[in-house]
């Protein structure tokens, strides 16, 4: 058996579960986003900065930041080993696949930090 070290979770059940639950936290965080947006018709700069500096909020958009990248890393990860293998990129796929990965990792990991600098 074959065990890739750059996969999330190291299983496919437990990364199937949580690319699931990430979509739930990214569903329910834009779900309330919409809700206080067309509860508050005369919306403006002061409450949406009340609303979101809202110790539950600044917990919930952090909470959905990090179900942001696990999400991101489990469907690129997922593409990368599915499209850049050697049946279709011949000798040279594991090298291109790693480098996609660092890429996307690097990725991943700069838009947590700026979301979670803005965030906070």
């Amino acid at each position: 058996m074959v065990v890739n070290a750059t996969s999330f979770s190291r299983s496919g059940v437990a990364d199937f579960l949580l690319q699931r639950v990430s979509a739930v936290v990214l569903t329910v965080y834009v779900g309330c986003i919409v809700w206080f947006v067309l509860s508050h018709p005369s919306l403006d700069y002061t409450h949406w900065l009340a609303f979101m500096r809202s110790p539950a909020m600044l917990i919930f958009g952090t909470l959905t930041l990090l179900s942001w990248g696990i999400h991101a890393w489990i469907g690129m990860w997922t593409v990368g080993t599915d499209y850049l293998n050697e049946h279709h990129l011949g000798k040279f796929a594991t090298v291109l696949r790693l480098v996609y990965q660092f890429g996307v990792s690097s990725l991943i990991v700069v838009y947590f930090v700026l979301g979670f600098i803005v965030i906070w």
